[in-house]
């Protein structure tokens, strides 16, 4: 009896802790995007970008869990940055990695992208490949926890990706590239699917977007 009477007294306590974690506001985490950077004009008709990449191995893949998946962080950048600037050929902004990997100590972000450019005939012009990891402690922490700690390592891991992409796009395709001015008014914006949808169960959907055209400056 006094077990059961200790668990009465005990229950209005329980039942006020947890009103207290209904009343607390979820953590808020803005969508990543890349606008506010210099456009990338590339001297082609038309800019694809192939979101397909699935993950692989038997590696612990925890990509899904992150507010914004690397895989949308990344076809978000391409449609902010990349920009046409001709006529003729095309661009394809291919996504090569967008894994996070849960390991015995800490998570791994690893992004790679390629950006390939061939003509109206398919002849290639050029292409310029762009990788970026990074590394952070993981520690036993609640599911709002984690999914912060995701949110900042994609974040970060993105903007490094931004400067690298930047780097090896000058590099490799500087013939390609055109002048953009910095007082013209902003393109259209690129219309897309909304890229938050959780997935089904759980799991990484792969080919969110597909092929998107992408936004070109006057």
């Amino acid at each position: 009896m006094a077990i059961a009477r200790r668990g009465f007294f005990l229950l209005p306590l329980l039942l006020a802790a947890c009103g207290d974690n209904e009343d607390t506001p979820p953590p808020n985490y803005p969508p990543l995007s890349f606008d506010y950077l210099g456009p990338l004009r590339i001297d082609v008709g038309r800019i694809e970008i192939d979101d397909h990449w699935v993950p692989r191995g038997g590696a612990k893949h925890v990509e899904f869990l992150a507010p914004m998946t690397p895989r949308d962080a990344l076809v978000r950048m391409a449609s902010d940055r990349l920009v046409t600037g001709g006529s003729k050929g095309s661009a394809t902004f291919v996504i090569e990695d967008a894994s996070i990997i849960r390991g015995p100590a800490s998570y791994e972000v690893s992004l790679a992208v390629r950006l390939d450019l061939v003509d109206d005939n398919g002849a290639r012009l050029g292409n310029a490949v762009a990788r970026v990891s990074k590394v952070r402690p993981a520690r036993d922490e609640s599911d709002a926890a984690l999914r912060s700690t995701l949110y900042d390592l994609v974040r970060d891991a993105m903007r490094e990706m931004n400067v690298e992409f930047e780097f090896k796009v000058r590099a490799a395709l500087k013939e390609m590239l055109q002048a953009t001015d910095a007082v013209a008014p902003a393109p259209a914006k690129v219309e897309s699917e909304d890229l938050n949808q959780p997935p089904a169960n759980g799991a990484p959907q792969p080919g969110i977007l597909g092929t998107l055209p992408a936004k070109s400056v006057p």
